[in-house]
């Protein structure tokens, strides 16, 4: 278990540190790890699923059994299904996007990595992933770990957090520099 001094506060934090802490004397870090971002995916993807996350109206059983029928059809660890479980039952599952962002977090920054969260107008292939991660390894000098977005209002182009840099290239953005540029011409 860790006594370290970890980065992350609030509920989310102490959720994260708890579940890191408990995954971490499992030896099941990874596996954790890739279970909270496929559930991150499955929450971002279902409209259904994030309104019986928010829904006040849902008891506290029924948001356990639906979640944890979820995490034992999506096959995820056993560790991670107790713990969704135990958000849903304590009714926190509003912050468990939150939670699974500074669990992440809290293992990238243990293990000396930093971390990047790229948002693109279209899904970026391997090939695209792989440049985009040497380029930001390049530019930081540590290990990188990416979490991948896709917003198709950008139009093209990405937006890069790293830390409290951003970079911003979408053509959204450029645009709409141009609108105010062309407002101030006139």
């Amino acid at each position: 278990m860790s006594s370290e001094t970890t980065a992350t506060t609030g509920l989310a934090g102490r959720y994260a540190t708890a579940l890191y802490d408990l995954a971490e004397s499992a030896n099941k870090l990874d596996k954790v790890a890739e279970d909270l971002k496929g559930l991150r995916a499955l929450i971002h993807d279902s409209a259904d699923l994030g309104r019986v996350i928010t829904s006040p109206v849902l008891s506290r059983g029924d948001q356990v059994k639906v979640l944890t029928a979820l995490c034992a059809k999506a096959e995820m660890d056993e560790l991670t299904g107790r713990f969704v479980g135990t958000v849903a039952q304590n009714r926190r599952l509003p912050v468990l996007d939150g939670i699974i962002k500074a669990f992440l977090n809290e293992l990238s920054r243990r293990r000396g990595e930093s971390s990047a969260h790229v948002i693109s107008a279209k899904k970026l292939s391997d090939a695209q992933l792989q440049a985009v991660i040497d380029v930001l390894k390049a530019s930081v000098g540590t290990k990188i770990s990416v979490e991948t977005d896709v917003d198709e209002s950008l139009l093209g182009g990405m937006i890069v957090n790293v830390g409290s840099r951003m970079i911003d290239s979408s053509l959204k953005t450029q645009l709409q520099q141009l609108h105010l540029s062309m407002k101030g011409i006139g």
